[in-house]
């Protein structure tokens, strides 16, 4: 990725927020075209199959979870699917189409359960090896949303302060990756050379969240690479 896309990247971070309203606009066909090329090129690259339903509107339309996770006019998503145990590399791939749909002019929200997982799994394609792991409702908002309070760099990072610039930039990218109820359960700790430790805490969609946030650590850091290291 070149230093310019990079930056691109980087400000699609900063403009994302989670939508969970949408008015009734289709997406363009070359938009669609653009997104469906992404997720093409990157299920062909490691297994995990993103498939983009557009002018749907069961998944959510039938579901009372969905109106009690205030979702409304959600008629276009991506159905994030990979094999047990790849949630993390599932949150990866997924912030990758989040921020390209950002960058189209897009609004997204991830979603957990807050759908009908009968009348999704009517429609996907599952290999015998799959899970489906989550959607991301993807359209026109109804408004850009807003900042939520989130952590402070110390707390994700515990040797921020004597971390290199590169750490510290990726941990203030890292904190502002869409987690589950926005509790951003991962941790992060330099170890010295390009060597970053990523961990993620206890409960549901954590490996998700933390997939999702050594995305966004990586693009702040760029263009170090970032030798991951496991707890």
């Amino acid at each position: 990725m070149g230093l310019k896309m990079i930056e691109l990247t980087l400000q699609a971070i900063e403009d994302r927020h989670s939508i969970r309203s949408y008015i009734d606009r289709p997406i363009p066909e070359d938009v669609k075209r653009q997104l469906e090329q992404c997720l093409a090129e990157g299920n062909e690259a490691d297994g995990i199959d993103l498939q983009l339903f557009t002018e749907e509107p069961m998944a959510f339309g039938v579901s009372k979870l969905a109106h009690y996770g205030h979702f409304e006019g959600v008629r276009n998503y991506v159905a994030v699917i990979g094999p047990k145990g790849s949630d993390e590399r599932c949150g990866y791939r997924g912030e990758q189409f989040v921020l390209l749909a950002q960058q189209l002019g897009l609004n997204t929200c991830w979603v957990g359960l807050t759908f009908s997982k009968k009348t999704v799994k009517t429609l996907i394609r599952l290999r015998d090896e799959d899970e489906l792991k989550a959607l991301i409702a993807v359209g026109y908002g109804q408004g850009h949303g807003k900042h939520h309070t989130i952590k402070s760099p110390e707390e994700i990072c515990a040797n921020y302060g004597a971390s290199p610039e590169w750490v510290r930039h990726g941990v203030q990218m890292s904190i502002l990756a869409p987690t589950a109820m926005n509790q951003q359960k991962f941790r992060f700790k330099w170890l010295g050379d390009n060597r970053v430790q990523a961990k993620k805490g206890f409960g549901f969609y954590t490996a998700i969240g933390l997939g999702i946030a050594k995305l966004h650590f990586e693009l702040g850091a760029a263009p170090h690479i970032v030798d991951w290291v496991e707890p």
